[in-house]
């Protein structure tokens, strides 16, 4: 990602919790908890038993929170300066700056606050979606934070983004395959007899690279008005129809799926994340009133990782985020093509670079990635039948 301005104080972008907020916002988040045991003598509560119907509400939750507080953080974020720089390698998009950034945070708040509410909290699945989120989160403000602190887009280097990526990632894997005792098969898209077994250590080593390469593609993605958020919703519309069937032992039998007991409650966090990001989409379409910042962008992609090992399909995330791939791809083939030969494959990369400069608007590129990463969603969901 690109730099951001330093702020003139970041104190005004803060503001304090009271107590009584506190507890309102505790008792909040064991809403479908409070709530679910008076189907008893109130039938009317038995709807919380569905995860589609508290998915539509997590959903609906969520994007009204993000229009809410959107105005409010663009608001906080001009009034403390931090805003959008822009690097000398790519003078075209020098308008963006003095943008206000960060606006991940909006992302990630809506879609945390919409899965307390509705979400079943004795579900641990529910909590490794939520700790990914946010432990990405914290390495992306960190970043982000630096950035404003030393300018130029000095945040933290790039094996330092890397090592605590890694750590995150594997600490979450030694729960999953570790203590929750995760079932170590690896499902192949296409074959449903081929399950081969990593066991558990190995599994833990490809856990962490599907989230860490999950997480830093997304970032890569990031650099046009609404390119990255787009993606990231119909990935994450296809992981809440995943997470949906595998924890439905009905429909996974049926469909030859691996079927995940209690997973199906990641469908109401997968909601969550699409409606907060159509949310924050609001702000970020051309010509963006707010960009994510690290904060979003590696969030979203740890959070993609992660579902994706949940629902027991985690190589369909290399199909259904194939705009991710091919970002990532390209800045990779660039720079590793430069040092051999000194030449360059593309214009610039990451790949929709090389496209403005074949003169392509931006929208035009970002409608354009969107449609392909419309197609590579919908073949990730032939995946459930073509087996």
């Amino acid at each position: 990602m690109d730099g951001v301005k330093a702020p003139a104080s970041l104190t005004n972008a803060k503001s304090s919790l009271s107590p009584g907020k506190i507890a309102t916002l505790v008792i909040l988040s064991m809403l479908y908890l409070l709530l679910f045991p008076l189907r008893q003598s109130h039938a009317v509560y038995n709807v919380l038993r569905y995860e589609t119907f508290r998915s539509v509400m997590a959903g609906l939750a969520a994007f009204a929170l993000s229009l809410a507080l959107g105005p409010i953080l663009i608001q906080r974020f001009r009034a403390a300066h931090i805003g959008q720089t822009i690097r000398d390698v790519v003078p075209q998009h020098k308008k963006k700056a003095g943008t206000p950034t960060m606006g991940g945070i909006l992302i990630v708040s809506s879609c945390l606050i919409a899965t307390l509410l509705l979400a079943d909290l004795r579900d641990p699945y529910i909590w490794l979606a939520v700790a990914m989120m946010l432990g990405y989160g914290a390495i992306g403000l960190t970043d982000d934070l630096l950035k404003l602190r030393h300018g130029h887009g000095a945040g933290l280097s790039g094996p330092q983004k890397l090592v605590s990526q890694t750590a995150l990632a594997f600490f979450a894997a030694v729960i999953l395959f570790g203590k929750l005792h995760f079932d170590t098969h690896l499902t192949i898209p296409f074959f449903k007899n081929i399950h081969p077994d990593l066991h558990m250590w190995g599994y833990i080593l490809f856990a962490v690279f599907v989230m860490v390469g999950s997480s830093n593609a997304v970032n890569l993605t990031d650099g046009l008005d609404g390119l990255a958020i787009g993606p990231v919703m119909t990935v994450s519309f296809c992981y809440w129809i995943f997470t949906w069937v595998a924890g439905n032992l009905k429909f996974a039998n049926y469909l030859e799926v691996p079927h995940v007991a209690g997973v199906g409650e990641v469908a109401i966090f997968c909601a969550a994340l699409i409606a907060a990001s159509m949310g924050f989409l609001w702000y970020n379409a051309y010509p963006a009133s707010m960009m994510m910042g690290d904060v979003g962008a590696l969030s979203l992609g740890g959070a993609l990782g992660m579902v994706a090992l949940l629902a027991k399909q985690e190589l369909v995330l290399a199909i259904a985020g194939g705009v991710f791939v091919i970002e990532a791809s390209s800045t990779i083939i660039q720079r590793y093509y430069y040092k051999m030969t000194h030449r360059r494959v593309f214009r610039m990369a990451p790949l929709h670079h090389h496209f403005e400069l074949a003169g392509w608007p931006e929208t035009v590129v970002v409608t354009r990635f969107w449609i392909v990463s419309i197609v590579c969603a919908l073949i990730a969901l032939s995946t459930l039948k073509l087996r």
